[in-house]
């Protein structure tokens, strides 16, 4: 039964009077009557009133003890953006701090982008930036996605997808490096229930199967170790759970294991008083079970950058059942399970603000580290930045720096200083010289070597490098100090590439076409844009490739400026008189109204060269002049059946059909590329039929993909940005006969 929107507002007035018990609850009931009356009679796809959505992220902000401010900004978080309410009267009511969180919080919904992951690096920008000055804009923002993933099943097929993949990508990982470790886990588990359905449910059912004996074992390894620190003395709490589901499944279908391998299942939590009662209570475990090499991190020594801390170790149980167990104080507790909001109470007026810049220096190195960059590779950047597992490492005098998996001792070196970065001349790890390209480890004391006379950074060192801050600093020296250098090497690597399309440097430098090229590649010269791909800013690969698209547009356009008028006026009347007769929007010579049908050997897309044959009763079958099975037909002279090829065409509209056709992807195999290749599709609307992947053995992965479009040129702008994905080595579409 549904809760009346009073009901529920009382729900949140309890929450506040448990966890914020100085919250100003009278102030927080005018905001919630304010929202109120300003969504009116407005309504979810649930059926509920709209204002029930801001109640319920308000109660989300509630459960981790935030402000007063926090908890109105929550209820009023949809205000300016689906209502008449401006920003002025928000701050004349509840004060401009709510009136900033609540502009913070609110989507850019009145600017026009030209593409969807356009208005996502926009929106994400300014949400990063709000969140630099106030990180309460953020905490907001998790628990409204949080809510609307929460009641994602009232939703279309494709916006659940669209919902599912953005929370994925971006909202779990920003919970995560903010430490919001209970509400990260929800995020995934939801969003992968709309990604990968099967998947989920196939880990579902496999958790339920066991439920009655993972019970048992809970309980029996609880009281074990519950009952031992009792008689040694250490006052605890012992309670265990089941690893998330998005957990189980990267565990599954990252390492191809089937739901019975999944070693760590079940972790227990340890919460003691004091950090020597924690590894008090490690020793003990390692007494009672076995631990497993190489499974024992410490997170309170070394804390992690979202302020994570715990001991971690991996066991095997007296049963052979192994498990893992995290080992904290209440403080670390709370910490792990609220991260920054633990941390940021707000009584009158903002306190520990002078302590929170050295917290919060990632978000604006996250936000240096994007400048200039397009929503390709914001996206991609951003994801690396927050989602890329950690290496610790020491400098000689003991200074932790935390750095992406992968480091090498340049990522290090400007993690100090761009002027270390910029003056490195050599490197000791743990006293020995190393190279550049030495992969950093946990622990390692890693000194840098510099000199005045150093020559600055090598191009090569942008191949290198893991992290985006030591990557935007040596482009930045290079922008600064290599302006000549950059327009020559730019101009080689552009050259180069215009040549590998098959393109003509001639086409490009013509007067009339340049100014619509520069202009598509969002530059003002083209010794700004080799500028830019000799420092590293642009990409000599992307840049060809939107000048040839373009290119392909100037051509149709100029082609059709040129037809003489009576060629046109001749034209037209037999032009409309096939399109009457076009079915599926192919004209088949010589016969009207033909039945015809697409090949699925090579999935044929307007814009293609085509040939027909004709079938045994089931009309004409439509296929690329290009497709292997026609070109071997028509290659052999003693084929009966090479004389059933006849010419067919597109009609000159297509009435906006779509067409399925398939593409195969060649790459290294890795984890997160299924999801890289759907995120493309995604951001250009493009409907996925269907989706494969497939271990080739040494490392490549295939996967294949059948998608709708509506032309060639919009599957080669699709195939040109996929191309872009790290490790994709080639791409082909499905049928094609290879060269010889």
């Amino acid at each position: 039964m549904m809760l009346t929107i009073d009901e529920q507002f009382e729900q949140l007035a309890e929450t506040i009077k448990k966890n914020s018990p100085g919250c100003d609850l009278e102030k927080v009931r005018t905001a919630y009557e304010f929202a109120r009356d300003a969504h009116g009679p407005q309504r979810r796809k649930d059926g509920q009133l709209f204002v029930s959505h801001p109640i319920a992220a308000a109660v989300i902000v509630a459960e981790m003890g935030l402000d007063t401010d926090s908890v109105i900004a929550a209820l009023l978080h949809d205000t300016i953006e689906d209502t008449k309410i401006t920003h002025d009267e928000i701050a004349k009511r509840f004060g401009e701090t709510v009136a900033e969180l609540v502009e913070g919080v609110t989507k850019l919904t009145r600017v026009v982008y030209t593409s969807k992951e356009e208005e996502q690096m926009e929106n994400l920008r300014k949400m990063l930036m709000a969140m630099a000055r106030d990180i309460r804009v953020i905490i907001i923002k998790v628990a409204d996605r949080l809510h609307n993933m929460r009641t994602m099943e009232y939703q279309s097929p494709e916006k659940q997808r669209e919902k599912a993949l953005e929370t994925m990508e971006i909202y779990a990982p920003i919970a995560y490096r903010l430490g919001m470790q209970k509400i990260k886990t929800e995020l995934e588990d939801l969003s992968l229930k709309y990604l990968d359905p099967i998947g989920y449910k196939e880990i579902q059912e496999a958790l339920e199967a066991r439920k009655e004996e993972s019970a048992e074992f809970f309980e029996r390894t609880q009281e074990h170790i519950r009952k031992r620190l009792s008689e040694v003395g250490i006052k605890s709490e012992v309670y265990g759970r089941i690893k998330q589901i998005y957990s189980i499944y990267r565990k599954m279908f990252g390492g191809n294991k089937e739901f019975s391998e999944v070693l760590d299942l079940y972790a227990f939590r340890v919460v003691v008083d004091d950090i020597a009662d924690c590894y008090n209570v490690l020793g003990y475990i390692h007494e009672m079970y076995r631990p497993i090499p190489g499974h024992f991190k410490d997170y309170i020594g070394t804390p992690k950058p979202n302020m994570y801390q715990s001991l971690h170790t991996t066991v095997i149980g007296t049963e052979g059942i192994p498990f893992e167990v995290q080992i904290r104080t209440w403080e670390m507790h709370h910490t792990a399970e609220y991260g920054i909001a633990a941390h940021w109470k707000y009584k009158e007026g903002i306190q520990g603000r002078e302590n929170s810049e050295e917290k919060f220096a990632w978000i604006r190195s996250l936000l240096e580290s994007q400048q200039d960059q397009d929503a390709q590779d914001f996206f991609r950047t951003l994801k690396f930045d927050l989602f890329a597992d950690e290496v610790f490492v020491f400098t000689p005098n003991g200074d932790v720096k935390n750095l992406p998996a992968g480091a090498t001792p340049i990522d290090f070196a400007y993690s100090i200083h761009s002027a270390v970065g910029n003056s490195m001349s050599g490197v000791t790890v743990n006293g020995r010289i190393v190279p550049f390209d030495h992969v950093l480890q946990n622990g390692d004391i890693v000194k840098v070597l510099t000199s005045k006379s150093s020559s600055g950074p090598s191009r090569d060192w942008l191949g290198i490098v893991k992290s985006s801050e030591a990557r935007n600093k040596i482009r930045q020296w290079f922008k600064k100090e290599k302006r000549e250098e950059n327009i020559a090497h730019g101009k080689l690597s552009f050259e180069s590439e215009v040549k590998r399309l098959g393109c003509q440097m001639a086409d490009i430098m013509r007067p009339e076409n340049l100014p619509q090229l520069l202009k598509k590649v969002s530059f003002p010269t083209l010794e700004e844009m080799y500028a830019a791909i000799g420092y590293g800013g642009a990409s000599a690969q992307k840049m060809a490739n939107r000048m040839r698209e373009e290119l392909r547009l100037i051509e149709k356009t100029g082609q059709q400026k040129e037809l003489p008028p009576e060629t046109t006026a001749f034209t037209a009347p037999q032009q409309q008189q096939q399109q009457q007769h076009a079915i599926h929007g192919i004209i088949v010579e010589g016969i009207d109204n033909c039945l015809t049908k697409f090949s699925r050997c090579c999935t044929p897309v307007p814009g293609d060269d085509i040939v027909g044959f004709v079938t045994r009763g089931y009309g004409v079958s439509v296929h690329r002049r290009d497709c292997r099975n026609y070109l071997d037909s028509v290659a052999d002279l003693q084929n009966p059946d090479r004389n059933r090829w006849i010419k067919v065409s597109w009609a000159r509209d297509t009435g906006g059909e779509t067409y399925q056709t398939g593409v195969s992807i060649t790459a290294r195999e890795r984890a997160g590329l299924v999801l890289d290749v759907a995120t493309i599709l995604g951001a250009l609307k493009m409907k996925l039929s269907s989706i494969t992947a497939r271990d080739m053995g040494d490392g490549i992965a295939t996967v294949f993909l059948t998608v709708e479009v509506k032309s060639r040129d919009e599957l080669a702008t699709a195939i040109a940005r996929l191309s872009g994905i790290p490790g994709v080595h080639d791409i082909k579409r499905s049928g094609v006969k290879d060269k010889p």
